[in-house]
């Protein structure tokens, strides 16, 4: 009887352990018999109309398409993180496998290359970004993210915010009119020395607040791109209201994956993800490109005003800064090389 009971105990423990042994770290497995993994993919924005919505939604379909099945993304529009800086310790944390951040917050993490793309005046069209960072310069900077990060941080492809402009409580007509008055935007590094220079002084409101702070006059003005300010109604506030097409930042984004989480996927489904990034940029282009058109006329339509200005006394202060801030991050023949992309 003894036997017997400990030949049962044996096989019980047995048993246990083989269903232990089906469970993996990633996941379940897929069809083709490898282990599934999941993926949480995160921007900031919490509109569902917003660009980097559809370039994430398209990340998660062609991933879930191309791996049938085996790969399953999450996508978090401002739910995990509203704060660009909050989406990059969960990249680090684990607790976001795919993110959207601005070369501004990237710089927190100690990489301060990639503020080259924040130089106003850097870009003077749309062909001209693209033919940069899908070049040797784009290539150039996610090695440079890759290598300073520890490969904490990939870099799946480029996005952009769209090209931003000045609005506020009055146009400008000239630089001299922003003497003095308030605007929201960087409060650090060359974005903030740019304002200043230019005569206005950089004041920090979170994103959120904004509307509130353009209502309840807390901020004079401020700058953005169409399809980010109207969707907030900044221009619908008497310091939203009127906008000047400074054309000063042709923005740029980085979709990042965390560079060991990738490094620890099989090569099919790291072929599976970058592909799926490659859809999620042309999704997220295509989306920008036409809502910024859209989100311009909807503000006329709501009774903004829109000016052009000259442009060129703006580019005369930028192009001296660009280069003080090449030269202090080590980026001199980058610079170069965008000037000569032109």
């Amino acid at each position: 009887m003894k036997r017997f009971l400990l030949l049962l105990v044996a096989m019980l423990v047995m048993g246990i352990l083989a269903a232990c042994g089906d469970d993996t770290e990633e996941g379940s497995s897929g069809e083709d018999g490898e282990d599934s993994i999941n993926i949480v993919a995160a921007h900031n924005q919490t509109d569902p109309e917003n660009p980097y919505q559809d370039g994430l939604l398209a990340f998660e379909e062609v991933a879930e398409e191309e791996s049938n099945g085996q790969i399953e993304v999450e996508v978090h529009a401002g739910t995990i993180g509203t704060e660009e800086s909050q989406l990059v310790e969960r990249l680090q944390t684990g607790g976001a496998d795919v993110v959207l951040v601005s070369p501004g917050f990237m710089t927190s993490t100690g990489i301060e290359e990639v503020n080259l793309f924040a130089f106003p005046y850097l870009f003077d069209s749309y062909d001209h970004w693209e033919s940069v960072v899908t070049g040797d310069v784009g290539d150039q900077m996610a090695d440079i993210i890759n290598e300073e990060s520890g490969n904490d941080f990939k870099l799946l492809g480029y996005w952009t915010a769209g090209v931003r402009h000045y609005y506020g409580n009055e146009p400008l007509n000239s630089m001299d009119d922003l003497e003095g008055k308030t605007i929201r935007t960087q409060t650090s590094g060359v974005v903030s020395d740019f304002w200043e220079r230019a005569g206005a002084i950089p004041t920090d409101i979170a994103w959120g607040e904004l509307y509130q702070g353009l209502q309840q006059n807390v901020v004079e003005s401020s700058e953005n791109a169409y399809p980010y300010f109207v969707q907030q109604d900044h221009h619908r506030t008497p310091n939203g209201e009127y906008i000047t097409e400074t054309g000063h930042d042709y923005t740029t984004r980085f979709l990042l994956i965390n560079g060991q989480e990738f490094d620890n996927y099989t090569e099919e489904q790291q072929e599976v993800i970058l592909k799926a990034a490659e859809a999620s940029v042309e999704a997220e282009w295509d989306a920008l490109y036409e809502q910024e058109e859209e989100y311009r006329e909807k503000a006329l339509e709501e009774g903004a005003e829109i000016n052009d200005i000259d442009r060129q006394p703006f580019i005369d202060l930028a192009e001296p800064l660009q280069d003080e801030y090449a030269a202090d991050y080590g980026v001199e023949d980058l610079l170069e090389q965008i000037r000569e992309a032109r």
